[in-house]
């Protein structure tokens, strides 16, 4: 049989320029929008009457929306910078929205939104403010609160101890922390108990490993007739931070002082844990990467990864040739905060030439 070596050659071309077309298809676009924030139950509701209007409620969504993102990505002190933002800055931010549930009950007008707000819009505006924001990342927590009744030499955990009890009931949708609260267990008790002269010093290991968790708020709080000093433990990771918060004219047996204690230690851990998680968004450093084309899922794989690195602030592919598709990323961290983060996802590179080679 003869084989026509000039087909085969024809046909071994057109196979190629139609991998190259579908690739283009796919990868040509100059720009991929990175991960977006995304706020869910919004609950609104207003009176049904003649000057109803629908749009105003949904703008009231989109407000409400933003604060709430706002209070989960922005330190305490840092959220008052941005109280008098005009509703069409927060509408400009908005990427998309959904309409969840609506319903009319008496009267009243209930509705429930989603609200997708634009990352790089959001970063930008806070800059603009002077503010750096955090990683939205929620995370575990052992939280072991100890009350010391000086006046009795003694010391109440567990459900003998009203924060104990009461501490997981004062939380907020935009709260990162999640706290676990420690079994009762009368070993503990008395591992404690025996330690009383030095609480202040103890490390508290013995009781946290038991958990297997890599972050633990340990919490003295020193009751007298006068005031409530509270000592707090927080560890992150192998990071120990001691904060001392005295709290004065106060009855931790009154429900509505006990609740305003506990909420301004939960914004005290929560910034921290910002603090811990916070992205330098003046630093944008353009990363040049490029990847073989030999792998289509190998790319959209990676691109997935950087559609949720949390401090990419952007990604675009800005060449596209036969071999490789060329991306530049900006970054707002250091070169090797990037290679780290991609090395725990399983991508390493070739960072010899100025453009890095995904391996």
């Amino acid at each position: 049989m003869k084989i026509n070596n000039k087909n085969i050659h024809s046909r071994s071309l057109y196979i190629f320029f139609v991998y190259l077309s579908l690739n283009l298809f796919f990868f040509s676009t100059t720009k991929v929008e990175v991960k977006a924030f995304e706020i869910e139950n919004i609950d609104i509701s207003r009176p049904f009457e003649i000057n109803f209007d629908k749009n105003k409620v949904i703008d009231a969504g989109f407000k409400k929306a933003f604060f709430e993102l706002v209070s989960s990505i922005v330190s305490s002190t840092d959220q008052k910078k941005v109280n008098k933002i005009k509703l069409n800055e927060i509408k400009g931010m908005v990427e998309s929205f959904s309409i969840k549930e609506e319903k009319f009950v008496d009267e009243i007008y209930y509705v429930n939104l989603g609200v997708t707000f634009d990352k790089k819009e959001i970063f930008s505006y806070l800059e603009k403010k002077n503010i750096f924001p955090s990683t939205p990342l929620k995370k575990k927590f052992l939280f072991i609160p100890i009350i010391i009744e000086e006046n009795k030499k003694d010391l109440l955990m567990f459900y003998d101890n009203k924060i104990f009890n009461e501490w997981n009931n004062y939380s907020k949708n935009f709260h990162l922390i999640n706290y676990v609260l420690p079994t009762e267990d009368i070993e503990d008790l008395n591992l404690i108990k025996n330690k009383y002269d030095s609480l202040e010093q103890y490390d508290f290991k013995e009781v946290t490993n038991k958990y297997n968790l890599d972050n633990s708020i340990v919490v003295l709080v020193f009751k007298n007739e006068k005031e409530i000093r509270v000592l707090s433990r927080i560890t992150i990771k192998d990071d120990v931070i001691l904060k001392n918060q005295s709290f004065s004219n106060v009855d931790i047996d009154n429900d509505q002082e006990l609740k305003n204690i506990i909420n301004n230690l939960k914004v005290a851990y929560e910034d921290y844990w910002k603090k811990f998680n916070q992205i330098n968004t003046s630093i944008k450093l353009p990363l040049n990467i490029k990847v073989k084309n030999t792998n289509s899922t190998k790319i959209l794989n990676f691109e997935k990864v950087l559609n949720e690195t949390d401090l990419i602030y952007n990604f675009f592919v800005s060449k596209f040739d036969k071999n490789f598709t060329h991306y530049q990323i900006i970054y707002n961290s250091t070169p090797s905060n990037f290679l780290k983060k991609m090395e725990d996802n399983n991508y390493n590179f070739d960072t010899q030439n100025k453009v890095w080679i995904l391996k």
